[in-house]
């Protein structure tokens, strides 16, 4: 594609999108948010696991949005909220390279400001250290019902490097503290176990989920940030053993299972892609570049297995569909992270182009979902809009350099 049409294309959908994320004051529904329904909070049916799981799956996998009709309100939440402050301190460093395209920094400046003062607010409350859920019950599988709120690692990490972020433009030295605080949530409300070498974090605070290998090395990636800043070497130490687990536990090809129970064993794209993104973070938090050889058969597996020649993303390493709209987000994130945005240009730019043309609407929204048969085309604030608005602010600020 011609350079001067890619960059209208990508330049333009990020407009709409832009406009269309702060006309809804970044607020919006999630594809888990169906316990969040005043019919079936009235109802006794939210009493029982299966009816808990049932109901959110049906709003999760419908086409066809009933949340107006089942009064499920649009809220903010925090992964989204972190999301869109990493996407705007993107657009800050280019404002000060002298590309204001999409603000002035006194403009953006303003949006960093509020969004980090958002983010804050929604801190859950009660734990060791700084940490975050999400603004809705859901239930996974039967065995654990996750209420409002609940910190889990994955929306602490996303909200500890926003803020960071947030602090390298702002010098707010709260804002750093706060993020700083999240090591003490990750070592003292987390479980982890012991496995080869290293040792796994659990997902949240509950017991029984400390098997997700992404989720793990998201707690790796915030003591990591800790280190950085603090020089706490057993932050350092404990974030390695959670990078030497990971890594013994991705295959000869590259490649990582989602978890180790029988059914977590798919393989698929964007969290492969949280994968390298954290263990690269580790790297640069730490100067440990002891991981190198497993990053890059990480990534050559991720790019070789996960995308069709025209740029569709795949969802699964052996299955495109359905195309999560994290797929498309996600490897541009990861290729601005570990420094191979201008190595992968050509899939960079196919797979943008390709996303734009078939999952966003003409009012601005990303789509969720992109299937054979009937797409979901409902637009959610955290899963889609955030992912690509972080993701189109890093491509912007990579094309511009």
């Amino acid at each position: 594609m011609e350079e001067s049409k890619l960059k209208s294309n990508f330049q333009n959908s990020f407009a709409k999108l832009k406009s269309y994320c702060e006309s809804e004051n970044f607020a919006g529904w999630d594809p888990y948010d169906g316990m969040n329904s005043k019919i079936f909070q009235a109802l006794p049916l939210k009493h029982w696991d299966l009816a808990r799981l049932a109901w959110i799956q049906g709003f999760k996998r419908s086409p066809i949005n009933f949340r107006k009709i089942l009064l499920v309100p649009k809220q903010h939440n925090s992964k989204g909220i972190a999301l869109f402050l990493l996407g705007y301190c993107k657009l800050y460093k280019a404002a000060e390279n002298g590309n204001v395209d999409f603000g002035t920094k006194a403009e953006l400046l303003k949006h960093i400001n509020r969004l980090t003062k958002l983010l804050l607010s929604m801190k859950a409350e009660g734990y060791s250290g700084a940490c975050w859920g999400y603004n809705f019950d859901w239930q996974a599988r039967r065995l654990f019902l996750f209420e409002k709120n609940t910190p889990t690692v994955v929306a602490t990490c996303f909200a500890v490097e926003a803020l960071i972020e947030s602090y390298e433009i702002t010098k707010d030295k709260h804002v750093l503290d706060t993020a700083l605080s999240s090591s003490d949530f990750v070592l003292k409300d987390l479980s982890r176990t012991n496995h080869g070498n290293g040792l796994i974090f659990s997902y949240s605070i509950k017991d029984g989920n400390n098997t997700v290998i992404n989720a793990s090395l998201l707690g790796a990636k915030i003591l990591s940030y800790s280190y950085k800043y603090t020089k706490t070497k057993a932050h350092a130490d404990f974030a390695k053993k959670a990078v030497i687990a990971a890594c013994e536990l991705q295959e000869k090809d590259g490649s990582w299972i989602y978890g180790l129970l029988p059914v977590q064993s798919w393989k698929d794209s964007f969290h492969t892609g949280f994968n390298l993104d954290a263990i690269e973070t580790y790297q640069l938090n730490t100067g440990d570049h002891s991981f190198k050889g497993y990053l890059d058969k990480g990534w050559n597996y991720y790019v070789n297995n996960f995308f069709e020649p025209d740029g569709k993303p795949k969802y699964y390493h052996n299955k495109t569909y359905p195309i999560d709209i994290h797929c498309p987000a996600q490897v541009i994130v990861t290729a601005s992270k570990l420094k191979q945005f201008k190595i992968e240009a050509e899939l960079l730019e196919k797979t943008l182009d390709w996303t734009i043309e078939n999952m966003q609407s003409k009012k601005g929204y990303f789509y969720y979902q992109y299937r054979k048969g009937l797409s979901s085309k409902i637009s959610y604030m955290r899963w889609s809009n955030a992912f690509m608005f972080n993701a189109i602010s890093h491509y912007y600020l990579e094309s511009k350099l």
